[in-house]
């Protein structure tokens, strides 16, 4: 079955996924460039990310959906398992958010001029200067119900377990008062852990667990350490037995 599985990746999946990413990704372009961002910034993702997993039958779990209301806007934090996380969350979640990412992402082609376009808030640690700009531009998409999604690792995990959490997404949303929703991924590091990138998919359920908010209480360092080791506890609480535990990646 795994080998009919490859083939069945290399002949079909494969092919379609690179021209459904560069169909998605210029829609996205033109569909910006004629006005709605809100919508072609997300919905042409949302497609993207649920046809990937549907392309290669992955089943899907998502629990916790009637944990959000509706036409708000959350900051939303997750572990960080593997690259299936964005098509995960992209096409399940269920919310209209924008990413904080790396800025290098931009170089990878088709899908960096659609990032730019739908203006994804692209984080660049290259200076003071830079790192504000892209907080200022967090600042300004967070309203009318559009969201933040954001893995506070800053990077995938190299085991399954989760690393420690950046403070960033906590302290953007203190200042906004925002409530900040953990999510709890598993599976992920099962389909293509970090040190196999662009080998074989492997084929494993996926499991998206959506928490309670966590509301702010306060506002200040006090609140942001509170909400961010609420956040912490909720993630690893769902994460399954193998991964459960903190183990420091080395890239943090």
């Amino acid at each position: 079955m795994k080998y009919l599985y490859r083939v069945y990746q290399l002949f079909v999946a494969v092919p379609l996924l690179i021209v459904w990413t560069i169909i998605i990704s210029l829609m996205i372009l033109v569909g910006c460039a004629i006005g709605n961002g809100h919508f072609w910034g997300y919905y042409p993702g949302k497609w993207w990310g649920w046809a990937i997993i549907r392309l290669l039958l992955l089943p899907v779990k998502v629990e916790g959906r009637s944990n959000m209301e509706k036409d708000k806007s959350y900051v939303f934090v997750a572990n960080h398992q593997g690259a299936f996380d964005i098509f995960l969350i992209y096409g399940f979640l269920g919310r209209n958010i924008k990413w904080m990412m790396k800025y290098q992402i931009q170089k990878i082609p088709f899908v960096g001029a659609a990032c730019r376009a739908s203006k994804q808030i692209m984080i660049d640690k290259r200076g003071p200067k830079k790192i504000k700009a892209s907080y200022d531009q967090a600042r300004e998409v967070l309203t009318d119900g559009i969201s933040l999604m954001v893995f506070p690792e800053g990077a995938r995990t190299f085991t399954g377990h989760m690393g420690r959490f950046n403070r960033g997404a906590f302290m953007l949303a203190d200042e906004l008062q925002l409530p900040v929703v953990p999510i709890t991924i598993n599976g992920s590091f099962n389909v293509m852990p970090r040190m196999r990138d662009w080998h074989w998919v492997n084929w494993h359920p996926l499991s998206l667990t959506i928490h309670q908010p966590v509301y702010p209480v306060d506002k200040g360092s006090a609140n942001v350490a509170s909400t961010m080791t609420d956040c912490y506890s909720s993630v690893m609480s769902s994460l399954v037995p193998e991964y459960q535990g903190f183990v420091e990646n080395p890239d943090q």
